[in-house]
């Protein structure tokens, strides 16, 4: 992880291998031509005051994600500067959105993958910006490379960056130390959420995942409880069992409990954790397996979520439900036409065995209303019909109360998680219904994601305010990084349930 400091020091005899400073689009010329961003004065001055002409001589706009490397000034100790792109320039005395910050460290950060220590002369008006900067520095230098020779990316042979020095960060002040503090803590355990989507499936299943979730629990004082299948079947999970019945790998049900004496307030997270998913029986086709251990992207999210609740301390209990299972084909695999009968004691007839997600969910939703929470928000990557419907960089958000669904998508705004809100229309929920159960897990196809919310509504108990996340478009990138976003897992939702916890622990959550 990327070690991070606040700093004061001036730029020019800062010992560092790059300088980092901003640089945005001339909102007032027509031509739209680089600005220097604040932050950056000490660079400029240097350049005799005109670093926006190098800039644009060398090609620069200041448009967002784009990346100029020149030689920093004589008398610099740091050999070179790393202009990134903020943007559009904000109006007067308006400051740098938060997340065009938190975005053009990430890039930064990753365009520096090899460097032993940058110095981030990007415009900080506030702690918030600080908070901003920092996670994007965290999140941008992540790189998964366990599997990989010597620990680092064979490609380039290239470590991620080592350290950073935030400049004009007031290290002594409360509010700036503590925005800092959030954004490790935020971005070490978003990063451990992608550390396992992208771990293969062999060696992540549902047991190891389990593993993974009862250390953090120990380290972090949450207490955890891992129900196994013979705990599973004598509770009568029907849905999780259900779904994993075709695995050599047995499913597993994780309640994470984090309580503060201070709470008011009672969040339930519920997660998906398909750790691999095939379709079972319903077997999906070619082309569209090699990707299917980010099926567990969900319960990844509450993980991280719940983790990063107990390293800030939130004054909000939350309990955290990760629904693991493998869904295989097996002479042991449910197959359609079969009916569970789920822990809530209704029948659901299994019509698409790659319906999966939804009956894990059931099972761990109805676990979470026995508890009578004030709120329950679940995540998964439940539908490819979310995906058509808001590509692959955007979340919906469906719930059973307007107000609640609005708190949630601001939240996912508030932190610059793209999301979208969703409705229930009462009108599919009958194409549901079944001549042998109570329900079946499938119904109309077209608005597939809707039908997938009204599904889970059936299985939350009555009087709890819900929400649903379906994640299955941002959850996994499989094209190429972008802003603070690395290919592969992306740990989506984690900021967002996070910042919804920070609201219930206020007392602002709708």
């Amino acid at each position: 992880m990327t070690a991070l400091t606040l700093s004061t020091a001036a730029v020019p005899g800062l010992r560092a291998d790059a300088i980092v400073i901003g640089v945005a689009k001339d909102s007032a010329s027509k031509s739209g031509g680089p600005v220097v961003a604040p932050g950056a004065e000490a660079v400029d001055q240097a350049y005799d005051g005109g670093l926006a002409g190098v800039l644009e001589t060398l090609g620069a706009s200041g448009a967002e994600g784009e990346v100029t490397k020149l030689p920093a000034p004589a008398g610099f100790k740091a050999p070179l500067v790393v202009a990134v792109g903020l943007g559009a320039q904000p109006e007067k005395d308006a400051g740098y959105d938060t997340e065009a910050l938190r975005k053009a460290a990430g890039v930064a950060a990753r365009t520096l993958a090899g460097v032993k220590k940058a110095a981030f002369a990007l415009p900080l008006t506030d702690a918030a910006d600080a908070g901003a900067v920092a996670e994007g520095v965290l999140l941008g230098a992540y790189s998964f490379d366990a599997y990989k020779e010597r620990g680092k990316d064979a490609k380039n042979g290239k470590a991620p960056l080592a350290e950073a020095a935030l400049l004009g960060g007031k290290p002594r002040d409360k509010a700036y130390k503590a925005a800092v503090e959030r954004a490790v803590a935020v971005a070490e355990e978003l990063n451990r959420a992608r550390d396992l989507v992208n771990t293969p499936p062999n060696d992540l299943n549902p047991e190891a995942f389990a593993a993974v979730a009862q250390a953090a629990a120990k380290e972090h004082g949450i207490k955890v409880q891992v129900l196994d299948e013979k705990a599973l079947t004598k509770g009568g999970y029907g849905g999780i069992l259900g779904v994993g019945a075709g695995s050599a790998s047995g499913p597993r049900l994780v309640k994470l409990s984090y309580t503060s004496s201070k709470a008011k307030k009672h969040l339930a997270l519920v997660g998906k954790g398909i750790t691999y998913d095939s379709g079972g029986i319903s077997l999906k086709p070619a082309g569209h397996n090699e990707t299917m251990k980010c099926d567990m992207s969900g319960a990844a999210a509450v993980f991280a979520a719940v983790v990063a609740a107990a390293r800030l301390g939130l004054e909000v209990n939350i309990t955290g439900w990760l629904a693991l299972a493998e869904n295989m084909p097996s002479g042991s695999a449910t197959r359609p036409g079969d009916v569970l009968r789920m822990y809530s004691g209704k029948t659901v007839e299994v019509l698409n065995t790659d319906a999966e997600g939804r009956l894990v969910l059931a099972d761990a939703l109805w676990a979470a209303s026995q508890e009578k929470p004030d709120a329950i928000v679940d995540v998964a990557t439940l539908t490819g019909a979310m995906m058509l419907a808001l590509g692959s960089r955007t979340f919906g958000v469906m719930a059973n109360d307007d107000a609640f669904r609005s708190a949630v998508h601001e939240a996912a705004e508030e932190v610059g998680e793209p999301a979208w809100p969703m409705p229930l229309p009462e009108h599919l929920r009958k194409g549901m219904d079944s001549a042998t159960a109570d329900i079946a897990n499938m119904g109309e196809r077209m608005g597939g994601g809707l039908v997938a919310g009204l599904f889970l509504r059936e299985f939350v108990g009555e009087g709890i305010t819900w929400a649903h996340l379906d994640i299955a478009g941002p959850a996994f990138n499989e094209g190429g990084p972008f802003g603070y976003t690395p290919k592969g897992g992306t740990g989506s939702a984690v900021r967002t349930l996070v910042r919804v916890a920070e609201l219930a622990a206020s007392g602002d959550l709708g």
